[in-house]
């Protein structure tokens, strides 16, 4: 089911590149229903999730600090790698090379996805399904970002959608990996831990912002919580 899942990931991301490819206008509200459902992924699942594995040997504060590090982490890896660019005015002159590292950093980002699936799973296959929802909603950004950072940095189609190839497969690669090791129970609750900082940060900081910027905010903020609501319900359920 894991790998079924990591496969699914590389359709995301394939089509959020060809998305952006297309430059469609309808893009916020997809990225309003993704940025609720990463957030409630987050905060309705990895959360508690991660406190109730690593109770037993960690205390909560420990626990906390370890979601903190995976926010800060991805903060660091999303501002100072610059995978994502303010705007055509940036103050680094735009160059392949630099759109390149941006492309590579994306794909990274792709494969620890694949690996926060795969680890997930061996928690539960329910957390592992809630996880993959997750991902899925956001690799669609992924691929749009993909695109998006090497032809903002003078690359050309064929150029970006190698890099989108790279990133697309990179989740699979992420999910098969985590076939080579195992982790204690305890363990696995801090690594869940930092994927809910990822995920807080990558829905508050990036989707949320992303999907209000320039378009009508009502409904936009009706997906934003429909998506939360979807992810609440799926875990309400799945624990009766």
């Amino acid at each position: 089911m894991a790998l079924v899942l990591g496969a699914a990931a590389v359709l995301a991301t394939t089509l959020g590149g060809l998305f952006a490819l297309k430059r469609a206008d309808r893009l916020h509200l997809i990225l309003g229903f993704s940025a609720g459902a990463v957030l409630g992924v987050a905060l309705f699942d990895l959360l508690p999730e991660s406190f109730e594995l690593g109770r037993t040997s960690y205390a909560s504060t420990t626990i906390a600090l370890f979601i903190g590090v995976g926010f800060f982490a991805y903060t660091l890896l999303n501002n100072v790698i610059l995978l994502h660019p303010e705007s055509e005015d940036d103050a680094f002159t735009p160059s392949s090379r630099r759109g390149a590292l941006g492309a590579a950093s994306l794909s990274l980002h792709s494969f620890l996805d694949g690996v926060g699936i795969g680890l997930a799973f061996k928690v539960s296959t329910t957390v592992g399904a809630v996880v993959a929802a997750a991902v899925l909603a956001h690799d669609f950004s992924d691929g749009i970002n993909t695109v998006s950072v090497v032809l903002r940095n003078r690359g050309r189609g064929v150029r970006a959608l190698r890099w989108l190839a790279v990133d697309a497969i990179a989740p699979l690669l992420g999910v098969a990996s985590t076939y080579l090791y195992s982790l204690s129970q305890a363990r696995l609750g801090l690594v869940l831990a930092i994927f809910c900082g990822c995920f807080l940060y990558i829905g508050a900081s990036d989707l949320l912002p992303e999907s209000h910027h320039r378009h009508p905010k009502r409904l936009t903020i009706a997906l934003n919580i429909c998506g939360a609501a979807l992810i609440w319900l799926t875990i309400h359920l799945a624990s009766i």
